[in-house]
Order: C-alpha cells, then structure tokens, then sequence
C-alpha cells in the first residue's frame, strides 16, 4: 500500500502534469491571430510587385513553429539552472548589442539594430529582454535569499544591471526596445519589494538622466516629433502625424464587427506604414472590428493574467521574479503597441507580442512562455 502510495505522489510531482494548458493555448491563439493579420497586411503589396503573396505568412509561418518548440525546449529542464549561467547569458548578450554597432551589423533606415544571417534577421535587443529577466531574477533572489530587505543600493544595482543594456539599445537608435528594459526593471523591483521611495529616488535619477539626453542631443530630432505629436499635434509636420492618423482612420473604420478579413481598405492599399509589424494591431480593428480588437485583448489579458498567477504561485524568489519580470515585460509591449496605435501613446517602435510579424521577437518571447511554463510545472518540486 506504502509502495502504491508512493508511486502516486512521485506521478503528482512530475512536471509535466501541471503545464498549464491555458497558458499554452492562449499562445498558440495568438500566433494563429498573427498568420492571419501577417498575410493580410501584405498580399497586396506584394502582390502588386509580382512577388508571392504568401511571402511573409510562409517566413511568420516558420517562426511560429519554431517558437513552439522553442517553447517545450524552455519548459524541459528545470529553470533553476538558468541562476548558474545568468551572467554568462547577460554577458553574452550584452556582447551581441555591442557587436551589432560595428560592421558586422546590419543598418536598416537609419538603425543598426540586426545581424544579418541566412537571409533572416537576428535582432539582439530582443534577446537581451530575456537576458535583462534573468539576470535581476538572479541578483534581487540572492539578496533576498539572506533575509534581507532591498536597500537603496539594492535598487541601484539592479539598476546598473539594467542600465548598460538599455543604454546600448537606446544608442541604436531603439527607444521602444529601452522603455521595454526599463519596465521590466521597475516591475521586478516592485515585486521583490523595493521601498517606495526608493523608487521615487530612482524615479528621479531617470528625470535627470532624460533631461541631460535631451540637452546632450541623445534623443534625435524624429523621436521628439513623435512625441510632440501626441501633444501639441497642431505644431509638428504632417510626416510625424501621418502614421497616427492612418492607424486611427483604420481602426474606427472597422466600426463594431468589421469590415472582413481581406476587405479593409486601409490595409489593402497600404496607408497604415509597417502594419505587418508595428501596427499590426489596425488590421484587426479595420478587418474585425471592435469585436475582434477586444478578442485579441481578452487573449492578452489571460496571458498577464497567467504570468502573474505563476509569479504568486512560484516556489522560489528567482521563479518569482522571472515570472514577474516577464509579465511586466508583455504587459508594456501590449499596451505601448496598442496605446500608439489609437492615439494614446507616442509612436515608439514597439511590435505586439506573438502577433507582429518578426522572427527574433517571436522567438524570444517563446523562449519567456517557456521559462513561464517551466516554473508553473516545477511549483511543487
């Protein structure tokens, strides 16, 4: 009976009997959601230079597969190893982003943020997201592991930790990539219990460093306008309002349910710039409405919803804090994405998570649902 017995809590405990299946699914929705809008986003246009229509949902099509296995490699081993090599994994990627500014990168539009392999692009900044998650995880834990509370000096080396990558980003130019860094800093901090003031100081230390960009002429002339375009949009040139206008037109065009998939005018003759990547989120609003833009919401709710109830129900303080880091770092992509889209965010480059068109970002963040499984699974072991 004993003998029985045992057996019995030896199967409770094996990792794969607590996936969470919800999780998984809500993933696969969207990477589904994403070949749709993918395709529709650019048939025509491509269409219209004699190219293969199914050019980009073929490649989207190839990156989701990939990011499902990646995503069961991730969940296979115990997440737990991933402290011992956190400084190998943040070195590593933090040599990535100093590389791609030398001539082994690849500058596109003005940015030199890739690596050109085998005909696809490997972007790092995307890599050091995860990195970045890691790396806190592992620092704030150990201090948190001897019973001590966060000091200010605490937060300041969490900081640093995230500073130098975030500067390297921002240096790309890539401004969108550096707020990402930044919230999952700020969201790691507060769940392992940084002091108010504390933040408030850094808070500060942030204003300060903003200021002395600004005066330094770090921040270029573009991403000012962007800003400006939110709110003083009566002064700065129609080239910086033309994006935000083209997406708000699309979007209320798609009225309650939408105009069809395949039918939405907007997309279809390409006013809406970069909609396969940045402003995938129109294509939904256009081709599916209200309805379908509260759907694809709804879908990103449940996946917060998830990681933050992996971060509660974690068995350690570094599961804790991957978790959250992780969730903090969906939940700002989401929400920049969406917010610039309808007017409410300055247009920074942020791509929606899983539904933007774009091997490197969906693979990361296969990489982040996997570590999000891996620590769910091993809750009770």
């Amino acid at each position: 009976m004993d003998l029985v017995a045992g057996r019995h809590v030896a199967a409770e405990r094996r990792p794969i009997r607590h996936l969470d299946p919800v999780l998984l699914l809500v993933v696969v929705a969207l990477m589904g959601a994403s070949l749709l809008l993918v395709y529709s986003a650019t048939h025509r246009s491509l269409e219209a230079i004699g190219a293969d229509p199914g050019f980009y949902l073929k490649r989207q099509a190839t990156f989701a597969a990939l990011g499902l296995v990646v995503v069961l490699v991730a969940a296979s081993f115990d997440y737990r190893f991933l402290k011992v090599y956190a400084g190998m994994i943040y070195t590593a990627a933090i040599v990535l982003l100093v590389l791609v500014r030398t001539p082994l990168g690849t500058a596109v539009k003005g940015s030199q943020r890739w690596f050109e392999l085998f005909g696809f692009q490997l972007t790092p900044s995307e890599l050091a997201k995860v990195a970045l998650i890691i790396m806190l995880a592992t620092f704030l834990s150990e201090i948190r592991r001897s019973g001590n509370e966060l000091s200010l000096p605490d937060v300041y080396g969490a900081t640093a930790i995230a500073g130098l990558p975030a500067l390297l980003v921002f240096l790309q130019p890539d401004l969108g990539t550096s707020i990402v860094l930044a919230a999952i800093l700020v969201g790691v901090l507060v769940v392992a219990g940084a002091r108010a003031r504390h933040l408030a100081l850094l808070a500060l230390t942030a204003l300060v460093l903003v200021v002395a960009a600004l005066q330094t002429g770090l921040v270029r002339e573009y991403q000012l306008e962007r800003v400006r375009a939110l709110f003083d949009p009566a002064n700065v040139s129609e080239s910086a309002l033309w994006n935000r206008e083209q997406a708000e037109i699309a979007i209320g065009s798609g009225g309650l349910t939408g105009l069809g998939y395949l039918r939405g005018t907007q997309t279809n003759l390409d006013f809406v710039p970069e909609q396969h990547t940045d402003f995938i989120f129109t294509v939904a609003g256009e081709e599916f409405g209200f309805v379908g833009a509260v759907t694809m919401l709804l879908l990103f709710a449940v996946l917060l919803w998830r990681a933050l109830r992996i971060a509660l129900l974690a068995k350690d303080p570094f599961g804790t804090y991957v978790a959250a880091g992780i969730a903090s770092m969906f939940a700002i992509q989401m929400f920049v994405n969406v917010g610039m889209t309808i007017g409410i965010m300055p247009i920074t480059g942020i791509t929606l998570p899983f539904v933007s068109y774009g091997g490197s970002s969906l693979l990361a963040n296969s990489v982040a649902v996997g570590m999000l499984l891996n620590i769910h699974m091993r809750r009770l072991t």
